[in-house]
């Protein structure tokens, strides 16, 4: 098997057993997926305009309008004026809403010390290097 023949299976089986994860562990928190990883969006980069976190999440902005609906309800974001532009809507985390994104950004960290537990130091600052390589391509 050459060398990318076997990355390939390797980032599958990476990619299966992390989504099958992500969902285990977002199941348990009682909202969808989709909810998570826009409230995970939100706490990573902060308030952002709709196309701004529509783009980042990689859907349309009519599909986001009816997500962000939901997590309103929810009481885990909140629309709020633009600080600059009054004619814009800006969309940002609740209280409730930072919670959710600092327990589930928790369980992201404990999983990656238990999956990194066996690399050393070296070997950390080269998967390091070659993840942010391989997302510049995205």
């Amino acid at each position: 098997m050459n060398e990318l023949t076997s990355l390939n299976q390797l980032l599958t089986e990476f990619y299966d057993k992390m989504s099958s994860w992500e969902q285990s562990v977002v199941k348990e928190t009682g909202y969808s997926l989709a909810q998570v990883h826009t409230v995970e969006v939100l706490g990573s980069h902060g308030a952002m305009r709709m196309k701004e976190l529509a783009e980042k999440l990689a859907i349309t902005t009519g599909t986001l309008t009816v997500q962000v609906d939901k997590l309103v309800t929810l009481e885990l974001i909140e629309r709020c004026p633009h600080p600059q532009d009054r004619r814009a809507i800006v969309v940002r985390l609740t209280d409730k809403g930072n919670l959710l994104h600092e327990q589930h950004n928790q369980l992201h960290l404990n999983l990656v010390h238990e999956l990194t537990r066996d690399i050393d130091p070296a070997e950390g600052k080269v998967l390091i290097q070659c993840l942010e390589k391989m997302n510049r391509e995205f």
